[in-house]
């Protein structure tokens, strides 16, 4: 398998290759070249699998044995998942009239675990066989970071910065990541959103030459392994419920940067029967306002009690746009140009038509998503977090509908507390977190300030 980036100026590239370029070198996101296509036989084979088992079957079609062998690879998923708190790693639950997606059972307890875990041990796989070194820079909007963090903390050869927007994170989001105090992870909080730090680390990026002197990689869903590993759990949840005599399904995803979305679109676009997939955002409805108008323009980022998903400039939608235009990277280029250029642009009507069969888009306010964590605990005795709520709610009125549970809602138990009256039990990986002692730097939201911290740190190595 070669990976080709969606603005057309990257040569192809090897899986390994791929995975420690992260964000392609002409600016554009890796996808494949091709996508593996899956027979009703291998799909429904597929259905009776633990999701270690799974996983190697659906991770070993994107990697290729000439770059990493079969039993090499095994091994590295039979450790990713080892961690998770749970037996079936991301369980399905019948909630009510939905399903329930749990994918908050590994150690941060978020569904970046899922990707992350498997992420960190193939970023050491590859050091380990090639030598060298890596500097991972990522911005997070609460989970991706602590993720992250765990995923690496400790390796050899491996430092990582993580950005995350001063005071706009949850207080157990931030803890997460600034008590973790290994020698190799830096927390930077910038004063500013999201987003800010977002176009800061593809800033770093986009430099070629910093990037190459001190060896640059990327943890953000920019990573297509971020990716790869979350089309895992879409196969798995379809097998579940598939016992229940469902053919297609439909999954609600609340979703801030696309990629949760994107790697269930490209599990469709690989053979699996989804019905529908239901894009559930946030106040920060810029996904949202695409797949119901055709235009994509940002703007302010509003605090949510869904902070994860405050985002408005999604890095992933990228990936998704290059193939609603046919895979023609000019055309992704002029639009990314009017994105940069203009704050905005807008698709014909025809190419928003082919957008609606597949993907349906919803708003959930504030107090949609409160009431949706009330409602569904009073009536199912299920505590949902302020995300997972945004993605129930999107789906109301629908059932037999997949929920992607994105988080622990003890992560989030202010909000939930407010919702249901009581707090939610916290689960021993967050217990006595909030008294840890913590290392941050907090820096101006600016390129140079993050890039004068980042080379004072590795000039000091």
């Amino acid at each position: 398998m070669r990976y080709i980036s969606t603005r057309g100026g990257v040569a192809p590239l090897t899986f390994s290759e791929a995975v420690m370029m992260g964000l392609g070198t002409d600016g554009g996101l890796l996808l494949p070249e091709q996508i593996p296509s899956i027979d009703d036989a291998t799909l429904n084979s597929w259905s009776r699998l633990s999701f270690p088992d799974l996983a190697k079957e659906v991770v070993g079609l994107f990697v290729g044995d000439s770059d990493i062998p079969a039993a090499d690879l095994d091994q590295l998923i039979e450790q990713s998942f080892a961690s998770f708190n749970h037996s079936d790693v991301t369980p399905v639950v019948k909630v009510g009239d939905r399903y329930i997606l749990e994918l908050f059972h590994g150690p941060t307890l978020a569904f970046k675990d899922v990707a992350l875990q498997f992420l960190g041990n193939i970023f050491e796989y590859i050091l380990a066989k090639k030598g060298g070194e890596l500097n991972i820079v990522g911005a997070t909007s609460g989970d991706t970071g602590s993720a992250a963090i765990y995923g690496v903390r400790g390796r050899k050869g491996i430092q990582i910065f993580i950005l995350h927007p001063s005071g706009r994170v949850s207080p157990i989001q931030e803890k997460q990541m600034t008590t973790v105090l290994d020698d190799n992870v830096h927390n930077i909080a910038i004063e500013g959103t999201f987003d800010d730090g977002q176009a800061i680390v593809k800033q770093l990026f986009n430099d070629l030459a910093f990037k190459k002197k001190f060896h640059l990689g990327a943890v953000n869903s920019i990573n297509w392994a971020r990716i790869l590993a979350q089309i895992v759990y879409y196969f798995y949840a379809w097998g579940r419920v598939k016992k229940d005599g469902k053919k297609k399904v439909t999954f609600s995803v609340p979703t801030g940067n696309f990629g949760d979305i994107f790697a269930g679109y490209m599990a469709h676009r690989m053979g699996l029967p989804v019905e529908q997939l239901i894009l559930a955002t946030n106040r920060n409805d810029i996904l949202s306002r695409f797949f119901n108008s055709g235009t994509y323009r940002a703007g302010s980022v509003t605090p949510t009690i869904s902070p994860s998903m405050d985002i408005q400039v999604s890095s992933n939608f990228e990936r998704y746009l290059y193939y609603l235009l046919d895979e023609d990277s000019e055309k992704l280029k002029f639009l990314m140009g009017e994105l940069n250029s203009d704050d905005g642009f807008t698709v014909s009507d025809d190419l928003l038509a082919r957008s609606k069969p597949l993907i349906w888009a919803r708003a959930v306010s504030e107090d949609e998503t409160e009431d949706t964590i009330k409602r569904v605990f009073k009536e199912d005795g299920y505590i949902l977090d302020p995300h997972s709520a945004v993605g129930v709610c999107a789906a109301e009125g629908r059932s037999g509908v997949v929920c992607l549970a994105t988080a622990h809602p003890a992560k989030f138990g202010q909000a939930v507390t407010k919702a249901i009256g009581r707090a939610p039990d916290v689960p021993k990986a967050l217990q006595g977190v909030m008294d840890r002692p913590a290392r941050c730097m907090v820096l101006p939201a600016s390129l140079d300030s993050v890039q004068g911290y980042i080379q004072k740190v590795l000039r000091a190595e």
